[in-house]
C-alpha cells in the first residue's frame, strides 16, 4: 500500500528542521551570557559587598586595649639621700690671736677632750694683766672706804659727826664694793677668753677638714663664715641619712621602718638603716617630708658627706591597680579612663588615683582590675560610643599584656 504524501507537510518539516538547528546556538549564547555574568559581574558584586563591609567596619574606631594588673603588696621607692655624720661640728676660735700649733690633721681620729690646737693671744694676755691691776686698785679703794665708813659709824654713836657724813661714807663703801665686783667679772671674762687658747675636740670623731696653719691670724669675730673654721669634725661610726620623701609617700615613711642604702663606690652592696624620725610637716617649697635615717656604720662602708640611694619598701593598698599614665583622660568633670564594655560600647569610668609612679599611677577606686582598658584613648572619645578592639598585630606601640 503506497504512502500518500501531501504537499502542505513539506514546510512544516522544514520549520522543525530549522528549529532543531537553532537551539544549540541559543544554548551556546545562554551559556556564554552566563559565563560573562559569572566571570565579570559576580566578582564586581563581591568586591562591592566587601568594600561596603570594610567601609562599615572602618567607620567604627579601632582601639588598643590592655589588661590591668594589681599593684604589688610592697613597692620599692628609690630616692636620693645625703649622708651625714651622726654628730658633726665646725670648730671655731673663741679668742683672737695667732695659731701657735696644731696637733691633728685631716683623717685623724680624735677622742673627746683631745687637744687639737693652741692659739697665741698676746692682746688678751695684756688685757688680763690690766684687768687684774684694776681689780687690785678696786680692792684697795674699797678697803679704804670700808675703814672710813666704819669709823664714821662709830663717831655717829657719840654724835661727833653729822648723820649725813656717815651716810656718805656708807654709800661710798657700797659703790667701791660694786666696782670690785665689776673688776672681778671683767677679770673672769678675760681668763675664760685666755682659756680658749687651747682648742679641744667636743666628741669622738674624725677630723674631716683643717682650715688653718701655724701663724694664721685667728679672728673670733669672723666665726660666721666657713673660711674661719679651724677644724671640722664628724662622727663616722654612726650616720644620719637625710632624704626628702614626696608627699604621696609621706604617710608610709614612719619611724621604725627598715630601709636599705646603696652607694656608687660599692655596687651591689647594701647598707641597712632605720627611719629614726621625720619632720612631721611637709615643706611648702618642695612638697616633701624630711626623713632622718639612722645607720650603723662601724664597718666604714659609708662616708660622711656621700650621696646615697635610699631604698624604701612601702606597703600598698590591696585594692589598688596600676594604670599607664597614657590611659588617663582629663575631663572637665574629673579624671576618667575608657573601658570597652559589652557589645563594644565605651564606658568612661571616674577614678581616684593614689601614688604617681611616673609611667604608671595607682588607681585606688573606680576599677576592679578585670576590665579591658583602652590604652591610648583619643580626646574625642565619648561615653557609649561603639568601638572595635584592634587585633594584637595591629596594636603598634600598645603596652604589653600581662601574662
Amino acid at each position: 500500500m503506497a504512502t500518500e504524501t501531501h504537499d502542505g507537510d513539506e514546510p512544516t518539516r522544514r520549520s522543525e528542521r530549522g528549529r532543531r538547528r537553532r537551539w544549540p546556538w541559543a544554548l551556546a549564547l545562554a551559556l556564554f551570557a552566563a559565563a560573562v555574568v559569572v566571570i565579570g559581574v559576580l566578582p564586581r558584586l563581591r568586591a562591592r559587598t566587601a568594600v561596603n563591609r570594610d567601609t562599615a567596619a572602618m567607620a567604627v574606631p579601632a582601639v588598643s586595649v590592655l589588661r590591668l594588673q594589681r599593684a604589688a603588696p610592697v613597692t620599692e621607692v628609690v630616692l636620693p639621700g645625703s649622708v651625714r655624720g651622726y654628730r658633726e661640728a665646725a670648730i671655731f676660735a673663741r679668742t683672737n690671736g695667732y695659731l701657735r700649733r696644731w696637733y691633728v690633721d685631716i683623717g685623724a681620729r680624735v677622742r673627746k677632750g683631745q687637744l687639737l690646737a693652741e692659739i697665741e693671744t698676746p692682746e688678751v694676755d695684756r688685757q688680763l694683766e690690766q684687768a687684774r691691776a684694776d681689780l687690785a686698785t678696786a680692792n684697795a679703794t674699797r678697803e679704804l672706804s670700808r675703814i672710813t665708813s666704819e669709823r664714821y659709824a662709830g663717831l655717829l654713836k657719840t654724835d661727833s659727826v653729822a648723820r649725813q657724813e656717815a651716810d656718805n661714807a656708807a654709800g661710798d663703801f657700797a659703790a667701791k664694793s660694786a666696782l670690785v665686783q665689776s673688776s672681778q667679772a671683767n677679770t673672769r671674762r678675760l681668763e675664760e677668753l685666755r682659756s680658749f687658747q687651747k682648742v679641744y675636740a667636743p666628741f669622738d670623731g674624725v677630723i674631716t677638714a683643717r682650715n688653718t696653719d701655724v701663724g694664721a691670724l685667728i679672728d673670733a669675730g669672723a666665726s660666721g663664715g666657713a673660711g674661719s673654721q679651724l677644724f671640722f669634725i664628724a662622727q663616722p661610726d654612726r650616720l644620719r641619712v637625710y632624704v626628702n620623701v614626696p608627699e604621696s609617700y609621706a604617710r608610709a615613711a614612719r619611724p621604725g621602718l627598715a630601709v636599705d642604702l646603696t652607694v656608687a663606690e660599692h655596687p651591689g652592696q647594701r647598707s641597712h638603716g632605720t627611719i629614726a624620725t621625720t619632720a612631721n610637716a611637709i615643706d611648702p617649697a618642695t612638697r616633701t617630708l624630711l626623713v632622718q635615717i639612722a645607720v650603723d656604720n662601724r664597718d666604714g662602708a659609708l662616708l660622711p658627706g656621700a650621696f646615697a640611694q635610699v631604698h624604701l619598701a612601702l606597703q600598698n593598698q590591696s585594692t589598688a591597680v596600676l594604670v599607664p599614665a597614657g590611659a588617663l583622660l582629663f575631663r572637665a568633670e574629673g579624671l576618667r579612663v575608657g573601658v570597652v564594655g559589652p557589645n563594644g560600647r565605651v564606658q568612661l569610668r571616674p577614678i581616684t588615683i593614689g601614688r604617681d609612679l611616673g609611667a604608671t599611677v595607682e588607681v585606688v577606686s573606680g576599677l576592679k582590675g578585670d576590665e579591658a582598658l583602652i590604652a591610648s584613648p583619643p580626646d574625642s572619645l565619648l561615653d557609649g560610643q561603639t568601638v572595635r578592639i584592634a587585633p594584637r598585630s595591629q596594636q603598634a606601640g600598645a603596652p604589653e599584656q600581662p601574662p
